[in-house]
């Protein structure tokens, strides 16, 4: 192969290496320290009631220190499209931070952002170490982007695929970016498990045979789910927008906090706090209440738009896991296929990496799901709109056609 005729081969690897040892270790203190604060939350229901403190500590913390971190996973998408100064080392510990306080008072939001901020940070501050001899900083983030996601969820093939959609990395760059990028991912997710980090197995529960009528569903299903997926992504940006008119930052999830505190402790909401892992494992064997998809969905939107931290995926699991469980009392489908099939495809229409979500369906339900998961969620790609919950992400070529035809709104 090209790349290992390449003088960079031994500080690839070695980039690759460190990479995912410090993005595995990352990832398996925040998934201990997320299932304590999960747990103190449950039993401690008088903490939704430190929703608008910590709301407005979340708030002034990154007003004071974190503005050049503010925005996230966009902002590492930005550096790896255009380069420039390198991400702030405060990114890493701030996001742990404020996901972890976020989730201890019952914010609704998830962990893939950490993870990947924490992947991405750290990833870059090793620019500096690789820079003389050459190792592409697009690169070296893609192996951070790909270590996070992989350690956070045990999916290393889909972390590998998730830092190529999500960064945009073209053809060109694979005969140096795919081998590194792979690794890190890997030795990610085995340096998480080495620490004692847990995820979440789901059971997929009986399947139907792949027909001409079960192609026929699974179609009108990633319409439902990528439909789904647009009006996820466009009530976050909007709730962004409208909370971005509110003067002083740190007030912003004050506020927000407060209205969540009244939803949670006045209406019987407190299922839809933090994560939702048992309402998303309780949707492959059962059905849920119609409109829960919909509850979680809002309540997501609001505390990420308010200004909380954390991430989205996690929550579209459940959006898409319970919508599916939902929708299998009138499509004739297993509820558990169903689970999966909403599981992965709300989530690739959300994201824009259908690649990567395929992969994760295989890596988490295994092959007999595949032709069900993999057309529902191209299907649901294709169908969400022009862009994705990532506002700085490249869109691909087919998005980049949609485009043309179906601008973007900008909020």
């Amino acid at each position: 192969m090209y790349f290992f005729r390449q003088k960079q081969i031994l500080p690839y690897l070695l980039a690759a290496l460190l990479v995912g040892i410090a993005s595995g270790s990352a990832s398996a203190l925040f998934l201990h320290l997320l299932d304590l604060a999960t747990e103190t939350r449950r039993a401690h229901p008088l903490l939704f009631w430190g929703l608008p403190l910590s709301g407005a500590f979340i708030g002034w913390i990154y007003y004071r220190y974190g503005q050049e971190v503010v925005r996230g996973n966009n902002q590492i998408i930005e550096k790896a499209h255009h380069g420039g100064e390198y991400l702030s080392w405060k990114m890493a510990p701030l996001i742990l931070l404020s996901t972890l306080l976020t989730h201890l008072v019952g914010g609704s939001a998830g962990r893939e952002g950490t993870a990947v901020q924490m992947g991405g940070a750290l990833a870059d501050q090793l620019n500096r170490l690789f820079r003389s001899v050459s190792v592409d900083r697009k690169t070296l983030m893609g192996m951070g982007v790909a270590s996070g996601f992989a350690a956070v969820f045990g999916t290393p093939w889909a972390g590998l695929l998730f830092g190529i959609e999500v960064l945009s990395i073209r053809k060109s760059m694979w005969k140096t970016a795919l081998l590194p990028m792979m690794l890190a991912a890997w030795i990610a997710h085995i340096t998480c498990l080495l620490w004692g980090g847990e995820h979440t197995e789901y059971a997929l529960g009986p399947l139907v045979s792949f027909s001409v009528p079960s192609l026929g569903w699974s179609v009108l299903a990633g319409v439902a789910f990528g439909v789904t997926a647009w009006l996820f992504t466009a009530t976050t940006r909007q709730m962004g927008y409208w909370w971005g008119k509110v003067g002083y930052p740190p007030l912003r999830p004050f506020l927000g906090g407060l209205v969540l505190m009244a939803i949670f402790l006045g209406w019987d909401t407190q299922q839809y706090a933090g994560l939702g892992v048992d309402q998303i494992v309780a949707a492959f064997t059962e059905i849920p209440d119609p409109w829960s998809w919909l509850i979680k969905l809002g309540l997501t939107a609001f505390t990420l738009g308010a200004g909380f931290k954390g991430g989205e995926v996690t929550p579209l699991f459940f959006v898409g896991a319970t919508l599916g469980s939902v929708l299998s009392g009138w499509i004739p489908l297993p509820v558990g296929l169903m689970a999966a099939m909403g599981f992965i495809a709300v989530f690739s229409g959300a994201s824009h990496a259908p690649l990567a979500c395929i992969a994760m369906g295989v890596e988490l339900f295994g092959l007999p799901g595949l032709p069900f998961i993999g057309i529902s969620s191209i299907v649901a790609y294709l169908v969400s709109g022009p862009t994705g919950m990532y506002s700085a992400q490249h869109p691909s070529w087919i998005k980049s056609k949609m485009n043309h035809y179906i601008p973007a709104k900008e909020f």
